[in-house]
């Protein structure tokens, strides 16, 4: 089993870091970046932090077994929460 504090932090992690990237790959370009400042980091990263949250929940109730796959749900959750995100935006 594991620690619930230690998965609470791997799924932040796993949402932030997801975020920031597809803010990086994805987002506005340099000048829009230059305006806005660091706020389209920090709410790509918070959106991020709600699909791992999203994702790994859903893995827990569709009985995925495994760690790995909890978390490769979160990183999947991540993903397309900021995928559907951006594309409302």
């Amino acid at each position: 089993m594991r620690d619930p504090a230690l998965t609470f932090l791997l799924i932040l992690v796993i949402g932030a870091v997801a975020g920031l990237i597809f803010d990086r790959l994805a987002g506005p370009g340099w000048l829009a970046r230059q305006v806005t400042g660091p706020r389209g980091y920090l709410t790509s990263a918070l959106v991020g932090i709600a699909g791992a949250f999203i994702g790994f929940h859903l893995a827990v109730l569709l009985r995925l077994t495994g760690d790995l796959t909890s978390f490769i749900a979160a990183a999947l959750g991540a993903a397309l929460i900021l995928f559907v995100w951006r594309a409302i935006r």
